[in-house]
């Protein structure tokens, strides 16, 4: 059923938007608008047989084409979608005067113009959707994969002169099923390697559903080392929740093979636990938790209070947390000492504008903490905009990110 209402939703948008072509052609000769018709019906054929054919492929397998066609319909479809938007405002107004004109037969308002507006409106359409398909399909095949290095020094209260200056390189939403080839994923490892961090940190969703996906990149996972370990958490993706499995004993089988994955690479996976760490003689705290979201489609596995248990008297407390909504909903209320949350999840929703004196995505008006530095008294969240991309194959102006963190006395 759903698919159904899905696919008239898309048809009535391949035909309204197909007014806007019919209406910007009067004036071509007639073997040129049949042409233009033919292309445009050749690109909604396009739609249609890319979208069957995606949903009917078998669950394994056809990682490219799934990936990529998904991500070519959503484009096609979103960017008309986009473009017939001030074809419906100009028809709602239409529609409201002649109701008006109905219970009110003698009034004077004046009725839009003629063609010449109709065509004004359809070139706007048709260019307002133009935009969003370059916009988006730039970000596809050159924005998906193009990493940035981001470097944020983080002022902490009290902080131990042994860890003045501490390199962590944080990275997160790796969400390794949606790479289809090695090179980018091992170049990213190359970047931080080159960097050469003190600590490194990984804030969950290593892969977008099963363990399987990470098979032919150990080998990557296992390059990034640093001196003083790399460590992990659990994200919403990693649990497996998101797919049918035929029992609760292949979930939790999936869910141990991607452990086994992180012990295998040499990472460090904390599950409601901490550990101490030290340099010349200073202790820190590194505690990881299971996801914990305030959004309550997310899952709740975090338990801070037993992660936290025993480590009260260390100067100096990390937190790595999936969800960055963990931290106002719980930790800057009930755990005042722990200095800093490191957190994923958002990926900028891979769209956004960044540029200086502005910072905005739509995922801002879901998560109050969505990409950078927040600060709140002496406590502070650092939320990475993700290495990997799910859904949409690409990125607009929130490249994906490596994020190396230099702690200063503040």
């Amino acid at each position: 059923m759903r698919l159904l209402v899905l696919s008239v939703i898309i048809g009535l948008i391949d035909l309204y938007f197909f007014q806007a072509v019919k209406t910007v052609s009067q004036g071509l000769s007639v073997s040129q608008r049949n042409l233009l018709y033919g292309i445009y019906w050749s690109v909604v054929a396009f739609e249609v047989l890319f979208g069957y054919v995606y949903l009917f492929l078998p669950a394994e397998g056809y990682k490219w084409f799934k990936l990529y066609a998904a991500s070519t319909i959503f484009i096609l479809v979103a960017s008309k979608a986009i473009g017939v938007l001030s074809l419906l405002a100009d028809d709602a107004g239409r529609l409201l005067i002649y109701l008006w004109s109905l219970v009110n037969p003698e009034s004077a308002i004046a009725k839009p113009g003629g063609m010449a507006r109709a065509v004004f409106l359809s070139k706007m359409a048709i260019i307002t959707a133009g935009i969003p398909i370059g916009v988006f399909g730039y970000g596809m095949f050159r924005g998906a994969f193009n990493f940035t290095i981001r470097n944020q020094k983080i002022s902490v209260n009290g902080l131990p002169e042994e860890f003045v200056g501490l390199r962590i390189v944080q990275i997160s939403d790796i969400h390794i099923g949606s790479f289809v080839t090695r090179e980018p994923l091992k170049r990213a490892a190359g970047m931080i390697a080159e960097l050469a961090p003190d600590l490194v940190l990984f804030t969950g969703d290593l892969v977008n559903n099963k363990a399987d996906e990470t098979m032919g990149y150990e080998d990557i996972l296992n390059s990034i080392q640093a001196p003083m370990g790399v460590y992990s958490v659990f994200g919403n993706h990693d649990y497996g929740d998101y797919v049918p499995w035929n029992s609760q004993k292949e979930k939790r089988e999936n869910l141990e093979r991607l452990m086994k994955v992180q012990a295998d690479a040499g990472w460090k996976l904390l599950l409601n636990e901490h550990v101490i760490l030290e340099k010349d003689g200073a202790k820190l705290a590194l505690i990881g938790v299971e996801n914990w979201s305030s959004k309550m489609r997310f899952p709740r596995y975090g338990q801070l209070d037993k992660a936290t248990q025993g480590m009260e008297d260390t100067p100096l407390k990390l937190l790595m947390s999936h969800d960055p909504s963990h931290w106002n909903a719980e930790v800057t209320s009930a755990y005042k000492d722990i200095d800093i949350t490191f957190s994923g999840h958002t990926h900028g929703m891979q769209f956004g504008v960044e540029i200086p004196g502005i910072q905005w995505s739509p995922v801002q008006y879901v998560y109050k903490q969505w990409a950078g530095l927040y600060s709140e008294h002496s406590q502070h969240l650092y939320v990475n905009r993700g290495l990997g991309v799910l859904g949409f194959m690409g990125r607009v102006g929130m490249p994906p990110e490596i994020t190396v963190i230099e702690l200063e006395r503040a």
